[in-house]
């Protein structure tokens, strides 16, 4: 039966994840009846996935401008002005749900989709980077889910040639049956060449280009708009099959007739593939569009314009050409071996028509698809309420540790801390010989190719932080963010997301949501720290056998950052020994949701450590002058585990042990493990050089004596011969950070 005589059922629509209201929304847009095309864009088109329809009031919100943004929210990717007349492009975005079904081709697809985010606006692609998260790591899916997504993610962004230079990985039960894969690409352009998605030129050709269409994909904007039931192996088919080689052609294609004058507009094919690359074209531009479904490139037989429609096959661009170029375009995407097809062109209708042999299988009008989805306001728990709901208990008394030693030699094999080296040495983290910081720092830096210009890129968040405050850790989720850049000397620009939760149709999690967006968006005011990019990943939660309900809120944070001079960027390892570790920042010793408690004691109680919002720019303007002065020889921002354990990380990164110097006057615990935020450990080569402390005391910053390098030991006391709280080799630490990983993944999968 074809696709225009297919009578539309209640069932139907259901299936297409549309309510009854929101059907009558449609008929009385179109006037008529759907047919089966005409309802499948629809559906896709007003899908969770596509419209934003439970959060786009609330990101409205957000601060999206700045003298460095050139181009916010709106577009295929974020662009701000880096000097130079260069600018730096960059997006984060989900692919949740088809990694959790099909982890290799999953996170796969996630990559090859932000790369063409980002070379679509004319950006030659300069690093990737991803944000994981996965369930309990003994769970019977974990081991199969984490190879496939660290191997899905090295085979494409190995292959395509762009280096995956850092990235971010937590464990938590409530991720069982619903992993989080996020990736980010950063790409660098010419500020005078710079291109848009907007459709315009009544009679210009609109042009299809890349690899064939075929029927993987279908639904999957769908399918990523809903929470999995017992039947998530079923939808195995709605999984794109990733080519980084095609991907790599078109991206060669792409930039260079991108330095001719034949394109208007361009878009790549991504969620909802065709539909939502040709309705945001014509949207934007105020036009309508014919397209000829025969001459859509196809490699399966029999497809029907539903199917090519709904499609997301990768590796495929739309794009709208002056006329009279069609020819210089063709042969460009014929030298790189590519398809190549006129499949339409721009009309004034404002409509879609869609023919297909010889009969219009579709005529709609595009405004309601784009401008008119539902805009929902979803009701939000109050704050008080959903902090009774969420179950964290207060804090409580806390015990002193009776081994510190033997607490930091956990901590640092524990699933949140350990090295990540099994997961970034499957990544070519330096093809393009650009990458100047490699993985294992605060933030990744890649050279701006030709100059001395680094971009710093970090991506972060602590979703248990989320959970127990919302707010609190929409803040902190920022806040660490710029930490991270300011830590390798750099200036931070601005910031792309990924916000994962669960089902908007519960209140409670509709207060999650707006509670970490109004966290963020004062903290990106405060910081002058502007959202420029972004995605929105809803229904991330499971009810199929063995899986967790809703996983924690986890609104993932990518930052950039500018250095003027990759030669003075910091990076976190001791240089020598003999030098004063100083801890600067910060205040009290905050124990509450930290790593400490929650791995030593069992226990995830507790408020977050609240964000000093004005202390956070203070101390990190204070580090990005120390860095560009040449005042310190290592930084790194306390976070996860507190002091104690980004010390060892430093001692780690170079071989060089450290005496800790606790202030006697406080219990030790919370000192050691405190995850108070704001903190940054740095080292100076003279211990006589007091230079840093007048900046600290000119800031209003505190700042103290923690540490001195030297030997091959962690010793926490006096360690010359008086009471010390333990003492640890850097020999055993290394062995516990090192071999989490490898025991984990050390067997059968």
């Amino acid at each position: 039966m074809s696709s225009t005589a297919t009578q539309i059922t209640p069932e139907i629509v259901a299936e297409h994840g549309l309510s009854p209201e929101e059907y009558d929304r449609v008929l009385k847009a179109i006037g008529r009846e759907p047919n089966l095309t005409e309802l499948g864009i629809f559906s896709v088109m007003w899908s969770e996935h596509c419209s934003y329809k439970s959060s786009k009031i609330h990101l409205m919100k957000l601060p999206t401008t700045g003298p460095q943004v050139i181009c916010g929210p709106g577009e295929n990717a974020g662009v701000v002005d880096i000097g130079d007349g260069q600018a730096a492009i960059f997006k984060m975005e989900s692919h949740n749900h088809p990694s959790y079904i099909e982890p290799y081709q999953g996170a796969a697809t996630g990559v090859g989709g932000i790369l063409r985010d980002v070379f679509t606006m004319g950006a030659r692609p300069i690093a990737n980077m991803n944000a994981l998260r996965f369930g309990r790591p003994d769970h019977p899916k974990m081991r199969h889910l984490i190879s496939g997504v660290v191997r899905g993610i090295g085979g494409y962004g190995n292959c395509v040639g762009v280096p995956t230079v850092g990235g971010e990985v937590n464990f938590h039960p409530a991720y069982d049956g619903n992993i989080l894969v996020n990736a980010m690409t950063v790409g660098i352009a010419d500020t005078d060449k710079i291109f848009y998605s907007a459709a315009s030129g009544v009679g210009n050709s609109i042009v299809y280009v890349g690899s064939k269409t075929g029927r993987d994909g279908i639904h999957g904007a769908t399918m990523a708009s809903a929470d999995f039931g017992d039947d998530a192996d079923a939808k195995r088919p709605t999984v794109q099959v990733g080519d980084p080689f095609t991907e790599k052609l078109l991206i060669e294609a792409c930039l260079e007739l991108m330095a001719s004058d034949a394109i208007v507009a361009i878009q790549d094919m991504g969620a909802a593939g065709l539909t939502s690359s040709s309705v945001e074209m014509a949207s934007k531009g105020g036009v309508g569009l014919l397209l000829n479904m025969d001459a859509v490139p196809q490699r399966e037989t029999g497809m029907t314009a539903y199917e090519m429609m709904l499609s997301e096959s990768q590796e495929r661009m739309l794009m709208v050409l002056k006329p009279g170029r069609e020819a210089f375009a063709e042969a460009i995407f014929h030298k790189w071996e590519l398809d190549f097809a006129i499949i339409g062109e721009v009309t004034d209708s404002g409509r879609m028509v869609l023919v297909h042999h010889g009969e219009t299988v579709c005529d709609i009008p595009l405004a309601p698809l784009a401008d008119d989805a539902p805009l929902y306001d979803r009701p939000s728990m109050p704050m008080d309420d959903y902090k009774a709901w969420s179950g964290v208990k207060p804090l409580g008394d806390i015990p002193e540790s009776t081994d510190i030693g033997a607490d930091l030699l956990k901590l640092m094999g524990s699933p949140d801390i350990a090295s990540r080296r099994w997961i970034w040495e499957q990544y070519d983290h330096m093809v393009g010989a650009d990458t100047v910081q490699r993985p294992g720092g605060d933030a990744a830096v890649v050279r701006v190719h030709g100059s001395n210009k680094g971009i710093a890129i970090s991506t972060d968040c602590t979703p248990r932080y989320c959970y127990a405050d919302p707010y609190e850790g929409g803040k902190q989720a920022i806040a660490e963010c710029y930490r991270n850049l300011s830590a390798v000397g750099a200036t931070p620009l601005a910031v792309t997301n990924c916000l994962n939760f669960a089902n908007p149709q519960r209140p409670e999690i509709m207060a999650q949501l707006t509670g970490c967006l109004d966290g963020m968006g004062d903290a990106c005011r405060a910081l002058d720290f502007p959202i420029v990019s972004g995605n929105v990943s809803l229904y991330n939660e499971s009810k199929a056998t063995g899986g967790g309900s809703a996983i924690l809120p986890t609104p993932a944070i990518g930052g950039i950052g500018l250095l003027a001079d990759v030669d003075a960027m910091a990076t976190v390892a001791f240089k020598n020994e003999g030098e004063q570790v100083w801890l600067l920042g910060g205040s009290a010793d905050h124990l509450g949701q930290s790593i400490w408690l929650r791995e030593i004691c069992q226990r995830e109680d507790g408020t977050p450590p609240s964000v000093d919002l004005a202390a956070e720019r203070k101390a990190g303007e204070l580090i990005q002058k120390a860095v560009a002065q040449g005042l310190v020889t290592a930084v790194h921002d306390v976070s996860d585990g507190g002091p104690l354990v980004a010390l060892t990380e430093m001692s780690l990164a170079s071989g060089i042990g450290a005496d800790v110097n606790p202030d006697w006057t406080k219990p030790i615990t919370p000192q050691m493990f405190g995850e108070n935020q704001g903190r940054y450990l740095v080292t100076v080569a003279d211990p006589g050089d007091y230079r840093l402390i007048e900046l600290a005391e000119s800031a209003g910053l505190s700042i103290r004596a923690f540490a001195l390098t030297g030997g091959d030991t962690i010793c926490i006391g006096d360690c010359g011969g008086g009471q010390i709280f333990g003492s640890v080799s850097l020999t055993d630490l290394r062995a516990a950070h090192e071999g989490f990983f490898p025991k984990l993944m050390d067997s059968e999968l």
